[in-house]
């Protein structure tokens, strides 16, 4: 079997006037060989087999089945072709449904693989595209919501570590982005999120419709299974992956936010951004590569809109269970509630805008309110009043009486006793026994008996 470079060599010398048999020579192989490959009957790479084409009768019963259902199972079509005659074994059978091509391409099933795709020419300042990426078992043992917004036009990405993917969380978060990226786009171009669009339309939440207004944005959702439509975001989203989560060292959300920023500031802004839509060919005139602006470049000349001087005031709501320290945890810091509520869970409130946390009562009661501290600063935030009043329930509890002895021997008192016959009642009554009646009843029973068996 010749080569490709062969293949190629082949038809070179038979294009300078060699001859068959010259160049059969010249390779050291039969001018038949050469024959079949300067005629198409061969090629190269693609090894001739003597053995029939076990597939060949059923090709077209294949195709007929595929017709009616693209997603036939293969294994139930193997099913029907040995039925017809089919002598190989089931690998074989899918091998060659795989390489012959037989299963028909599904557009609508296929999403965006396979399809050929072209970079989209934003003007600046126009879009920003908005996705999650979702990572489990993060170091410190939850999972890892991130959004990521990008610039479409520069390529510019940012991105926020998050609770939760609720839609008060999805502000927040998305207010972060935007004061990171310094502005926003006219546009926000999400997928069909449940906390943005009405599921099964492209209609905006009535309860988002408010934030798109705050910000003066225009939300604009991808076409139903159009993933591709937002790909600045989705590469982010690789690249960020790869690149920084796979080396992170943090072990607290506060401080793999910090190594977040720092990474899209340096590594993501870093990026060449090279021309989307076409190539300048006077670009390559000099045979040398073009200087293209790196991510960064692009966008600080990228017009944003301003933003609101403090984010959307949504509510914020988490659930935290009191420890034996009469506190909850919130973002790095604990805040303390009154004592005597240890594993009771509470609802921590933190409405947008504000520097206040409510820590609010099963029963919906406001128990306090306490002023946030910074996030991740590891500080105890305590009243007065529930420092007071931690400090006398803690000293109540000590006590100076010597410790019980556990190996002593301690019967029933009187008490339980009394309370063993009340529960018994007749039936726990100890049997006693009269020997005088008993020894006057022996004597009636047998007169003769002198009550000493075994006396002479």
């Amino acid at each position: 079997m010749f080569s490709r470079s062969d293949d190629v060599e082949v038809n070179a010398l038979f294009k300078r006037g060699w001859s068959i048999s010259a160049i059969a020579r010249h390779l050291d192989c039969d001018r038949k060989t050469v024959r079949a490959y300067l005629s198409g009957q061969r090629i190269a790479g693609v090894r001739r087999s003597s053995v029939p084409d076990p597939m060949a009768p059923f090709v077209d019963y294949v195709k007929a089945r595929f017709a009616d259902d693209p997603h036939l199972w293969a294994s139930a079509l193997f099913d029907e072709v040995v039925a017809l005659g089919y002598d190989r074994a089931y690998p074989s059978f899918a091998r060659q449904l795989r390489l012959g091509g037989l299963r028909p391409h599904c557009e609508a099933c296929s999403g965006v693989k396979g399809r050929e795709s072209i970079e989209i020419d934003h003007p600046a300042g126009e879009e920003i595209q908005w996705d999650w990426a979702e990572r489990r078992n993060a170091p410190w043992g939850a999972t890892a919501y991130v959004l990521l917004g990008t610039l479409s036009h520069s390529g510019r990405t940012r991105g926020v570590l998050a609770g939760s993917m609720d839609q008060a969380h999805l502000i927040e978060a998305m207010d972060g982005v935007l004061r990171r990226l310094g502005g926003t786009a006219r546009k926000w171009r999400t997928d069909r999120l449940a906390t943005v669009i009405v599921p099964g339309s492209a209609d905006v939440q009535a309860s988002f419709a408010p934030v798109a207004k705050y910000y003066g944005a225009i939300v604009t959702p991808c076409p139903p299974r159009r993933g591709n439509r937002k790909g600045a975001v989705e590469c982010g989203v690789k690249f960020m992956c790869g690149r920084w989560w796979r080396t992170m060292t943090a072990t607290n959300p506060e401080d793999a936010q910090v190594s977040l920023d720092r990474f899209w500031s340096r590594a993501g802004d870093a990026r060449l951004r090279p021309p989307g839509r076409y190539l300048d060919p006077d670009e390559f005139a000099g045979g040398e590569r073009p200087v293209w602006p790196s991510v960064g470049a692009l966008a600080e000349k990228e017009p944003l809109m301003a933003l609101p001087p403090v984010a959307y005031p949504a509510t914020l709501e988490v659930r935290r269970s009191v420890d034996d320290r009469a506190s909850v945890a919130f973002r790095g810091n604990r805040y303390s509630t009154p004592p005597g509520l240890t594993g009771v869970e509470m609802t921590l409130r933190h409405r947008l805008g504000t520097d206040t946390l409510d820590i609010v009562a099963p029963g919906g009661l406001v128990l306090v309110t306490h002023r946030l501290a910074p996030p991740g600063a590891g500080s105890m935030v305590r009243t007065l009043e529930h420092s007071c009043a931690l400090q006398v329930a803690v000293l109540s509890q000590f006590s100076t009486a010597r410790p019980c002895d556990r190996k002593a021997n301690k019967p029933p008192g009187t008490a339980a006793l009394e309370a063993r016959a009340r529960i018994l009642g007749a039936s726990g009554v100890e049997p006693t026994v009269d020997l005088e009646s008993m020894a006057e009843i022996v004597h009636l029973a047998f007169p003769g008996a002198t009550g000493h068996e075994g006396t002479a």
